[in-house]
């Protein structure tokens, strides 16, 4: 069977190659992909922009153009933009079974506001938190409570529209840069409490439809806990990013900690979607703080999170394509979740000045005898084949470049073959974190 892959991210390519691991997928379409997907076994891209049937078309007139003409047996969407414009509402509409929420289950990534309301009405362990669309208000009430505290715009804004505060000329700067930057994203502030703790992220899969909520099949299950590393510098310092680095699972992590996440905010969630009556096939992110007092939940991300992807899918000992299937046709709940045993480290090679301003177009180099001796798997983000080249050749289109995963019976032996292999990998202003999954790597407040 073909199976169709929307996004051009990490994320993305990690998804297309997991799927090509399936006995029963014979090709994943990749729209639009990106230079690795381009050169994965048993993928192809389709850029819209390169075919004059489908460039001005939406992403989700494209989507559904290309599901037919490809006769794919069903779609997996990578990002977050799409979902919340409905793409997996018409994909469905057309027939072809899709792999996300649709868009109201996608709002509540599309809305810290709605998030936090629902959170709220369900019993989701969560940061307390107030909503403002007068700036002034926000930061009369950000001077009221004082700093640390956390200012995040309502709507998307790229992992650009979170700013945690930890004095009041920091809060009060975000309030005002937040509402004048960000567009619509920016014109409704979420303003939470600042919780004290780590930082950690659970996946997972969700089957939730009229019918199963009905029937009592509806299902949420957690994928192994990892962390992402945020901060650009070693010792978690620096500026934010998309993310430096991921491993799974996670040795700090306690049973007691997973036992507290179910009942105080997996099982509420799913009571929630349930409650809402949303048809939400997919996944979902938790974005989590481990506090003195237990779990409680940052943010939902209503896809799969980049690059903690790169880390937790070469985890799985069981068919992604089968979990695919099982999440859209109601049988999640009595789908098994098997995983390796190790751990898996992927730190991610990032274009020189990212976060900010930086070069694209640097060609990259990859010594794949240096990659495959280490035993790590290369998932390209941000590069793209260049066109101008007579050969083959990777030149860097994004800040976060590529990510090196790499799997190990210890946590010490991923990180070894992860780094070792990333001595493999060259390109100009090319820079990365030197300590994923070490001591004090974690982000904490």
């Amino acid at each position: 069977m073909k199976v169709l892959v929307i996004g051009s991210g990490g994320r993305e390519h990690t998804i297309a190659w997991r799927l090509a691991l399936s006995n029963s997928v014979s090709e994943v379409i990749c729209v639009p992909g990106n230079g690795g997907t381009a050169h994965e076994a048993k993928c192809r891209n389709i850029d819209p922009k390169d075919n004059p049937a489908l460039a001005n078309l939406s992403l989700n007139e494209a989507a559904v153009s290309v599901a037919k003409s490809e006769k794919v047996e069903f779609a997996v969407i990578g990002p977050e933009d799409p979902l919340a414009e409905g793409i997996a509402d018409s994909l469905w509409a057309a027939g072809i079974p899709t792999v996300g929420p649709k868009a109201k289950g996608a709002a509540l990534e599309a809305s810290k506001d709605l998030s936090k309301i629902f959170m709220q009405k369900y019993g989701v362990a969560c940061a307390d938190s107030k909503t403002f669309t007068n700036k002034e208000e926000a930061l009369a009430y950000v001077r009221q409570k004082g700093a640390p505290i956390v200012i995040k715009a309502d709507g998307l804004a790229a992992g650009k529209g979170v700013v945690v505060a930890k004095t009041l000329a920091e809060a009060e700067s975000a309030v005002e840069e937040l509402t004048a930057n960000l567009g619509d994203a920016g014109k409704k502030l979420v303003i939470e409490e600042y919780l004290q703790g780590v930082e950690i992220s659970v996946l997972a899969a969700v089957s939730v439809t009229e019918e199963s909520a009905k029937n009592g099949t509806a299902c949420i299950k957690a994928f192994l806990p990892a962390r992402d590393h945020k901060r650009l510098l070693d010792g978690a310092k620096g500026p934010n990013t998309g993310g430096m680095g991921a491993v799974c699972p996670l040795e700090d992590v306690t049973a007691e900690t997973i036992a507290a996440f179910d009942a105080n905010i997996l099982q509420p969630t799913l009571k929630g979607l349930i409650a809402e009556k949303m048809d939400y096939r997919g996944f979902i992110f938790f974005g989590l703080m481990i506090t003195k007092d237990g779990p409680k939940a940052l943010e939902y991300n209503v896809r799969l999170g980049d690059p903690e992807t790169q880390a937790v899918l070469p985890m799985m000992d069981f068919d992604f394509a089968e979990l695919c299937k099982a999440i859209m046709t109601g049988t999640l709940n009595s789908f098994q979740l098997n995983w390796k045993s190790g751990f898996q480290v992927a730190p991610v090679a990032v274009s020189g000045g990212y976060p900010l301003k930086y070069a694209k177009g640097k060609v990259i180099t990859l010594a794949n005898s240096v990659i495959s001796d280490a035993g790590a798997k290369i998932f390209i983000a941000g590069a793209i084949n260049d066109r101008r080249a007579k050969t083959p050749t990777l030149i860097t289109s994004g800040g976060r470049v590529l990510a090196c995963s790499a799997h190990g019976a210890t946590f010490d032996e991923a990180w070894k073959k992860a780094y070792e292999a990333m001595d493999g990998v060259q390109f100009e202003g090319m820079f990365y974190r030197k300590d994923i999954g070490l001591p004090g790597a974690a982000e904490s407040n």
